[in-house]
């Protein structure tokens, strides 16, 4: 019989998370059996196309408890006599504890819920994301008896308390995360280093074909053709936009340019205030969430990539931005800061320019040396574009994946009897 892998998803589909989904994709092209369980119902209005080609199945647990509550408490009546379910609930009195406490009574809840409906030929749970996924999968998976892994990827990482990450990466079976400072930090955590690798994302480059892009002699000099800067991100601190929008505003005055932002968030409506107050918003275009052809076709129109990603103050940040690895796989030049995993892909004056975060000046020197340089552009470009094609391909992460779940197979426990 085929055994079915269950990923459990904080949401799904979701525009921000398309690298789960090529993950996914991937991993079913490599045969590998999976079903999707997700926290939450989907939000975004636009779908990405790679969602369509995802043949899993997909099943939502109760988002909130009350929504659902005779789901929940037949789940509970069928799964409390089971011999992992009071451990589920020793782990999870703990974790109480130390809260937060109503996300701790959801996270329980789902948990019993996924257990209850989990196919008869489940073998193995993978969460995505350390923090709220990786709390439901590890309580079902101590109810069922199944070992669990996980990837962790960049706020999950960072905003998750020490003794949480701990405990959890004691219990998995392994750990990937998508980047070396990521790695690095949670082997500091684990029992054994090498209960956490790194296995890089990666773009799909049938899905970004080779670009046709030329020189271009656009230096801000001409009102009539003026350069094209662009910043794909959602709306959220973490993307650094408002540090981005005060060095646009301190560019030279004779420069001429253009700004567009694609992406969603919470902070759109105040970004769009920032720019009038700054009095640039007639140069500012904001297309707000885009569907990947569209994110493409900007790519290709653009003169010049820009995310200016900080550290906030809980700890949230980038991992390895997946729009950097997009838009230098269509050779645009890319500027940046050394925050997180960044400088693992743009090496700065080689592949891309990179400054310090919350240095508004920083950037917009950056941003005035590219716009006025066509010939530099062209040159970062054309290296950014070979590293990330010599690098940064999916494929060598998708078979590392494959070969990991192939043998976690191999030393599961039998799954109990209800």
């Amino acid at each position: 019989m085929t055994e079915t892998i269950v990923f459990v998803l904080k949401g799904y589909p979701r525009l921000s998370e398309t690298f789960v989904a090529q993950e996914i994709a991937a991993l079913e092209k490599c045969g590998v059996p999976i079903s999707i369980v997700s926290l939450r119902h989907p939000t975004d209005a636009e779908r990405h196309p790679i969602h369509d080609e995802i043949k899993a199945p997909v099943r939502y647990l109760p988002e909130y408890l009350h929504h659902d509550p005779l789901r929940v408490i037949r789940a509970w009546l069928r799964q409390r006599r089971r011999p992992g379910f009071r451990t589920a609930w020793a782990t999870w009195w703990r974790d109480f504890k130390r809260g937060p406490f109503s996300n701790r009574f959801r996270h329980f809840g789902q948990a019993i819920v996924l257990a209850d409906e989990l196919e008869e030929d489940c073998r193995h749970l993978h969460a995505h994301f350390l923090h709220t996924p990786a709390s439901v999968t590890r309580y079902a998976a101590i109810i069922c008896g199944l070992n669990w892994t996980c990837s962790a990827h960049a706020k999950d990482i960072w905003t998750t308390p020490d003794w949480e990450k701990v405990e959890k990466l004691a219990e998995m079976s392994w750990l990937v995360t998508c980047t070396e400072v990521g790695r690095a930090h949670l082997a500091s955590l684990a029992p054994t280093e090498d209960r956490v690798e790194l296995v890089y994302h990666g773009l799909d480059f049938s899905r970004f074909e080779p670009p046709v892009r030329l020189a271009t002699t656009r230096d801000g000099s001409n009102k009539a053709d003026p350069l094209r800067i662009l910043s794909v991100g959602r709306a959220v601190p973490k993307k650094g936009y408002d540090v981005l929008l005060r060095a646009l505003k301190d560019l030279p005055g004779d420069l001429h340019w253009e700004f567009e932002h694609v992406g969603g968030g919470l902070i759109l409506d105040t970004m769009k205030e920032q720019a009038r107050k700054l009095g640039i918003e007639d140069r500012i275009t904001f297309k707000g969430a885009q569907a990947q052809a569209a994110v493409l076709d900007a790519y290709r129109r653009a003169d010049i990539f820009v995310l200016a990603s900080r550290i906030t103050e809980n700890g949230d940040r980038d991992g390895l931005p997946n729009v950097l690895l997009e838009a230098q796989s269509q050779a645009l030049p890319c500027i940046s800061t050394r925050v997180s995993a960044i400088p693992e892909l743009i090496i700065d004056g080689e592949t891309g320019l990179l400054v310090p975060q919350e240095d508004p000046a920083a950037m917009t020197l950056a941003l005035k040396k590219l716009i006025s340089d066509p010939a530099l552009r062209y040159r970062l470009g054309q290296a950014g574009f070979t590293r990330v094609r010599e690098t940064f391909s999916h494929e060598v992460g998708i078979a590392r994946l494959v070969e990991k779940f192939g043998q976690s197979g191999s030393d599961t426990p039998l799954r109990e009897s209800a």
